[in-house]
């Protein structure tokens, strides 16, 4: 009888423990902290909240409205493009004196119109190999950019790309056409 009644007793004290234990907790209430006395014993009035803070957010530029260019589309905009491109002189990438004045009239353009995002292509001759014209080009395209962002546009407004010796302004055969196919072209991508 003893055994049983201890046994009773034990599970009487585990149930009470698992109940205690399970039982759902209440959070504490957070009350409300009474205003602080000033010194002729009256009560403060609560602090306002804070002013907002407010910091500038960058807004893109307005298109102009009675601009002609910069109303266009963008595929008008490529057809008769406000972009010149700069020519190269036979296996260079130098950009020469009269590139550099054709490259800041372009940076002049893509100053005024801050949305564009421009792909600049690099174009070879039909001489020579077709993986030595992939990066002829590339070496053209790579240096148009450089040049324009030392101007002060943006590198992330402008991708390069090399066509080697694919896209031929002019598909001649002789000096004329290859001095016309040396060269990074400019595309407007994005306006």
């Amino acid at each position: 009888m003893k055994r049983r009644a201890s046994s009773l007793l034990i599970a009487a004290l585990l149930t009470a423990l698992i109940a205690g234990a399970c039982a759902k907790k209440q959070p504490p209430i957070a009350r409300p902290m009474p205003p602080p006395a000033t010194a002729g014993g009256s009560t403060a009035a609560p602090p306002g909240p804070p002013e907002p803070v407010s910091e500038p957010v960058p807004v893109p530029p307005e298109p102009l409205a009675d601009d002609a260019v910069g109303s266009r589309s963008v595929d008008d905009l490529n057809r008769d493009s406000p972009l010149k491109p700069a020519f190269f002189a036979l296996d260079s990438a130098e950009v020469l004196p009269e590139m550099q004045q054709v490259l800041q009239q372009n940076a002049q353009v893509l100053k005024k119109y801050p949305a564009w995002q421009i792909t600049i292509e690099g174009h070879c001759d039909e001489r020579g190999t077709a993986e030595y014209n992939l990066g002829l080009g590339e070496r053209r395209s790579i240096a148009a950019r450089d040049y324009l962002v030392s101007l002060g546009i943006g590198a992330d407004r402008l991708r390069t790309v090399s066509y080697g010796k694919e896209f031929p302004f002019d598909p001649g055969h002789d000096e004329s056409a290859w001095t016309k196919n040396r060269r990074a072209h400019f595309v407007i991508t994005a306006k």
